[in-house]
């Protein structure tokens, strides 16, 4: 009896193995479609994190690398530039995803009010169509037109309003009054469109007896949206905001192709001082520099996403982390 019992406890993990295989073998067109994925993923996200050590060293890319300690972090925190673009990337990136978030549900809100369905789509699609274009596209565009010249749409507009005399056209890309406004515009028309698929996905979940339950109490569209629609939306926005705070420190192509000399102050961000130190500093790069930087910039990104993910946790009971 007990031998039995042993021989029946050893074959468990042979059937599991078996029956293992055996969905493999049955998906396994589906593990084929993963392969790319998994293979980039490695690639790019996990074979760098070898390259860590490099913080600890003076590497030119030339000679062998030298162990230098904490030089290099003493050197960073010692750099005016590091923490003018510290800062500017905290505050242009957090700013940028609490006015695309913003702009994105109340736009999800206006197109679940629409009720002819034609329109509707139509709307949908001319909202997502700016995602789809470059941001070298993008900035070309709204380099042409907020151009201090003729062809400048918006410096024609008031000059033919009377707003500004022919001669002070605004050079806005170069104003340093005018940049940081200019990017979050362009960045709310490019980006907003992409975000509401997720808020009207949530929308689309409602079921419709709330909204007649609520209108048969005398609840009209205003109360509605407070009552329904908004604390079905709240988990959602939550969600959002906790996943794109991991990004927030990784600004860099929106920055890099409006950027210029003239406000390099107010745009230089730390992917752009990383890529400057490198390739624009006017000598060797030091590989080992800009992996420090490239290290903090990571970690700070974390720290935000875990304070975000523990203050969620406080106000709605849980968080995604």
């Amino acid at each position: 009896m007990q031998m039995s019992k042993s021989k029946a406890a050893a074959g468990v993990p042979q059937k599991r193995k078996s029956d293992t295989r055996k969905r493999m073998y049955k998906y396994r067109g589906f593990y084929f479609m993963f392969l790319p994925v998994l293979i980039f993923t490695i690639v790019f996200h996990y074979l760098p994190m070898f390259g860590i050590g490099y913080a600890f060293t003076d590497y030119h890319g030339i000679n062998k690398p030298t162990f230098v300690g904490l030089d290099n972090f003493r050197k960073m925190f010692a750099a005016p530039g590091f923490w003018t673009a510290f800062w500017n990337t905290l505050k242009l990136s957090i700013v940028k995803l609490i006015l695309n978030t913003g702009a994105a549900v109340l736009i999800s809100l206006l197109l679940n009010e629409i009720k002819n369905t034609a329109f509707k789509k139509t709307t949908q699609t001319i909202i997502y169509l700016p995602h789809f274009m470059s941001w070298v596209v993008t900035a070309s565009v709204f380099t042409l037109i907020l151009s201090p010249s003729g062809e400048g749409l918006v410096n024609s507009l008031l000059v033919h309003s009377g707003i500004l005399k022919k001669g002070s056209e605004i050079y806005f890309m170069g104003n340093k009054k005018w940049w940081v406004p200019i990017f979050y515009i362009v960045n709310v028309w490019k980006d907003t469109g992409w975000g509401t698929i997720i808020f009207l996905a949530t929308l689309s979940g409602i079921s419709p007896e709330l909204y007649e339950a609520a209108t048969m109490d005398g609840a009209g569209r205003w109360n509605r949206m407070r009552y329904i629609t908004l604390p079905a939306l709240s988990n959602t926005i939550v969600t959002v905001l906790i996943l794109n705070l991991a990004k927030v420190m990784n600004l860099f192509e929106s920055v890099f192709v409006m950027q210029n000399d003239a406000v390099i102050k107010q745009s230089d961000v730390l992917q752009t001082y990383i890529y400057t130190q490198t390739f624009n500093s006017g000598a060797l790069p030091n590989y080992g520099y800009t992996t420090a930087v490239g290290i903090v910039k990571s970690l700070v990104g974390c720290a935000l996403v875990l304070v975000c993910n523990h203050l969620s946790k406080k106000t709605r009971g849980r968080g995604i982390v």
